[in-house]
């Protein structure tokens, strides 16, 4: 009697640990999620600071000046739910000046600028990478019964991707 109390006594706190396992890595992948995320925003972020200081170069047409300067300041300033075609639409006015910075006499100053980009640029693919796999860890967890059964997440929300992840950055 004394030892199916005991055994049953065990099975319970090995239950108990075990979700508490599970709730503690599914908080880590959110916070996870969250600070990729962040990441990912200031490198956006500085990727349309970089972008405004490009549509001053004297090398662009003032066409493509006025539009790439008005696709980064919608970049940073959409909100939320309008950040994927703002960031998708400073995307391809980039790929649209860059056949003009290409072909320009660049001063240091101004290739230094570029390089800049470039290097942002490559962040942001890592940066996006990083943030996908953060996301898909989060809910392949989540949706694991014992997560949906003992509602292990919480009020959290479901972590999310947005389609400009999807482009070419």
């Amino acid at each position: 009697m004394v030892k199916n109390i005991l055994v049953g006594l065990l099975l319970v706190l090995a239950g108990a640990w075990y979700l508490s396992f599970i709730a503690g890595r599914l908080d880590r992948l959110h916070h996870r999620v969250e600070t990729s995320w962040e990441h990912l925003d200031a490198l956006l972020q500085r990727r349309a600071a970089i972008a405004i200081e490009i549509s001053h170069l004297a090398a662009i047409d003032p066409a493509a000046a006025i539009v790439l300067t008005a696709a980064a300041f919608q970049a940073r300033e959409a909100s939320i739910v309008e950040r994927s075609e703002a960031e998708s639409a400073l995307t391809g006015s980039l790929a649209l000046i860059q056949p003009e910075l290409d072909e320009a006499q660049l001063s240091s100053a101004t290739a230094n600028l570029l390089a800049e980009l470039r290097t942002i640029s490559e962040k942001i693919k890592v940066g996006v990478v990083i943030h996908l796999e953060s996301v898909s860890a989060a809910r392949n967890l989540r949706a694991k019964f014992i997560c949906r059964i003992f509602r292990l997440a919480g009020h959290a929300p479901l972590p999310v991707t947005y389609a400009f992840e999807d482009d070419q950055i």
